[in-house]
């Protein structure tokens, strides 16, 4: 099969409209609503959708046995890390004490 192709990334989490505003400000792609949920869509065509999860439980960094693991994790490229981190820590992202 030679037409198989990303459709959208699927983000659970407990706040669908707080975690898809978080990444517009990060990223600026478009907002939509897709499927009935928050959707944020990129030029070059990805997708995210965001999913709330009545029982979600957020990941923890480090892993740590019996607690959950992440599935995924999303790297961004950056000229600048320190002032691209800074920026993210606004919007309300946290900095695990362990990198």
């Amino acid at each position: 099969m030679n037409n198989i192709r990303l459709g959208n990334i699927m983000i659970d989490c407990d706040d669908e409209k707080g975690l898809c505003e978080f990444y517009y400000k990060l990223l600026g792609w478009e907002k939509s609503i897709l499927f009935g949920r928050p959707a944020l869509c990129s030029d070059s065509g990805i997708i995210f959708l965001f999913t709330e999860e009545e029982q979600y439980l957020p990941p923890v960094w480090p892993e740590e046995k019996g607690r959950q693991q992440k599935q995924m994790h999303f790297d961004f490229q950056v000229p600048d890390v320190k002032k691209a981190v800074e920026y993210a820590k606004s919007l309300g992202a946290i900095i695990a004490p362990d990198q």
